[in-house]
């Protein structure tokens, strides 16, 4: 199910405590104008922005169930100066045409960067991911963990005095201690090498502060230290972008909505996204037997979405 408009508005239709995972990238601040009223991004200031995600995010904790996770993908950006948007001067630069495809307007692309004010000196990274988790949690949310998405294919920079930014966090927050949490849904395989070890029995008695005067006893401990089943899955997550034919838009990879989708809700669950989009969520709760409710506040990404979603068997 795909609601469009105000995506406050229309998570007030939702009942309480009705959604199972909440995973979702809302638009980041200051980096590029959709052409639509009231949108989020666009606020004159860091703490404007963060208030309102706030907002939203507070209506977000009603319909998530007692037991529900939300996982939230941000990115950073530099103090904004001057006019144009970054993505735009790099499609210039480097492949000869200002937008995506021909589809995009400028309005998208170009924006008065200097309209917005944020509170650090000149080349400052603002910290808007933090700001923004540390407002949540202010605001009763639970943050419990920050993961780190790594992406090995990441676009240049123009950048001599900094290293190339590759990453964006996904925040795990939840609205109770104890919530739903597959961990077994997205373990990690073991490499080889620790397998080859388990098996080897471990073969030392060596003591240690941590083992004791009698070291490690091979005979119990086995092949305890490895699961072949495979092991925990790690807060860094390495994974390409993506791209979507139908959109002209940043998209969310399947990949990075996968453990969420799994780890965060059951079989038969509820996933929503207040940032739709062009629906990869949806696609990736229909691909794993979830239901999903998108909110979007452009028709026409709607109907790119509900396109997407009725390609998927």
């Amino acid at each position: 199910m795909i609601l469009i408009g105000d995506v406050i508005d229309k998570l007030k239709e939702l009942p309480d405590d009705s959604i199972n995972c909440v995973v979702t990238s809302p638009p980041y601040w200051g980096l590029r104008d959709y052409g639509n009223d009231g949108q989020i991004g666009l606020e004159p200031t860091p703490q404007e922005y963060v208030s309102k995600m706030v907002e939203v995010f507070r209506e977000v904790r009603r319909v998530l169930r007692e037991d529900g996770t939300l996982w939230l993908n941000i990115g950073d950006s530099y103090k904004p100066a001057g006019k144009g948007s970054t993505k735009a001067g790099f499609n210039e630069r480097y492949f000869g045409k200002k937008f995506d495809s021909d589809k995009q307007s400028a309005q998208e692309n170009h924006l008065d960067r200097s309209s917005f004010k944020a509170d650090v000196k000149d080349k400052e990274l603002v910290g808007i991911p933090w700001r923004l988790a540390f407002a949540l949690s202010n605001d009763g949310w639970y943050l419990r963990q920050d993961i780190i998405w790594a992406k090995p294919n990441v676009m240049p920079e123009s950048v001599r005095d900094r290293c190339t930014k590759s990453h964006e966090y996904v925040f795990l927050l939840t609205k109770s201690p104890k919530y739903y949490y597959d961990h077994i849904a997205i373990k990690e395989p073991v490499s080889e090498v620790s397998l080859k070890r388990a098996q080897s029995g471990w073969k030392t008695n060596r003591p240690s502060a941590k083992t004791g005067p009698d070291g490690i006893d091979t005979d119990k401990m086995g092949d305890r230290f490895v699961n072949p089943s495979g092991r925990n899955k790690r807060d860094v997550w390495f994974i390409p972008t993506a791209s979507f034919k139908g959109a002209h838009f940043a998209v969310m990879p399947e990949r990075l909505v996968e453990p969420c989708v799994l780890a965060g809700s059951p079989e038969g669950g509820v996933v929503l996204d207040p940032f739709f989009g062009s629906g990869t969520v949806g696609v990736v709760a229909k691909k794993n037997n979830r239901k999903y409710i998108g909110i979007e506040l452009n028709p026409e990404y709607a109907q790119i979405a509900e396109k997407r979603l009725s390609m998927v068997q």
